[in-house]
């Protein structure tokens, strides 16, 4: 595996080619130390037997689509599925796949450039689709800008899957969070969508204003305030960073996995939009650009 840093006086990112994955990313808390606010192996070559698609780049749809497939331009494609769900990507997904590092830049504004050509009907799905990852640190934020083009119509939902602590306890209860997220997506047991959208007031799921996560856990798409960029904020009192995060994307799933203690933001469509006519349209046709910007702002708590 290729490993690239850079960074600047705020930050620094190391990204590794395999699978686009953020290995690291280095922020200065109260202390004046840096804290890696991401988790991940130190080691490169564990990434291979990971199944948490750790910082990863995950497509050529992340979350969850069902019956099997979809139907497109009246065409049905069958994708790899377990008991009817197929989740990021498939079997061997965009987070399993090696990357070309293209460009690296050490400017004032460093980034460094990956890409990825997905064949057509690979894991099933049509089209020849070319993927570009910015990755580029701006004073004290992080972009990830995810873009992609195809030879033929087909769908896309590219996201980040990083898992940010933001301090060295053992659990994430205490950090704050705030999500500007009015509603989300009612969910089946085998959390593919129904298609129905519920309020979060007065909800478990209710954090329009800040507050502890408490023993709250997540696995949740939340639809974004379309009035409002910032779509979360993550606090520690103990580190005394912050994070706020903005996307030009509609949803926002929310994942704190059980076996280790982080919490994953995955700026994205709607899982299952394909399958979903009421859902924002996941169908990328040639000549158009699939463009997903998030931005991953960090501060010290005042």
């Amino acid at each position: 595996m290729k490993q690239v840093t850079i960074s600047n006086e705020f930050m620094t990112l190391m990204v590794l080619d395999y699978g686009a994955i953020i290995q690291k990313l280095l922020v200065k808390g109260k202390d004046g130390k840096h804290h890696n606010v991401v988790i991940g192996y130190n080691h490169p070559s564990r990434y291979r037997l990971d199944d948490n698609c750790l910082g990863a780049c995950v497509g050529r749809y992340a979350g969850r689509i069902s019956n099997g497939g979809f139907t497109l331009d009246r065409e049905k494609f069958f994708l790899y599925q377990e008991d009817g769900v197929h989740l990021h990507g498939g079997k061997e997904g965009f987070h399993q796949k090696y990357w070309t590092i293209e460009e690296v830049s050490y400017s004032d504004d460093p980034y460094v450039k990956l890409s990825y050509k997905s064949k057509h009907l690979e894991e099933g799905y049509p089209g020849n689709l070319t993927v570009n990852i910015t990755y580029k640190l701006v004073h004290n934020a992080l972009q990830v800008i995810h873009e992609a083009v195809t030879d033929r119509s087909t769908v896309v939902n590219l996201t980040n899957h990083s898992y940010f602590k933001l301090d060295d306890e053992p659990y994430i209860d205490d950090n704050r969070l705030q999500l500007n997220c009015p509603y989300m997506l009612e969910m089946q047991e085998n959390l593919l969508p129904t298609g129905n959208i519920l309020p979060v007031r007065k909800t478990n799921y209710d954090f329009l204003l800040p507050k502890k996560i408490g023993v709250q856990r997540f696995n949740t798409p939340f639809i974004k305030d379309l009035g409002n960029e910032k779509v979360a904020e993550l606090s520690s009192e103990k580190s005394g960073i912050s994070m706020k995060v903005y996307t030009n994307q509609p949803a926002l799933i929310v994942y704190t996995p059980e076996d280790f203690s982080a919490i994953c933001f995955e700026t994205q469509n709607y899982p299952d939009a394909p399958n979903q006519e009421d859902f924002p349209s996941a169908i990328l046709r040639p000549g158009e650009t699939y463009n997903n910007i998030s931005i991953f702002k960090f501060d010290l708590i005042v």
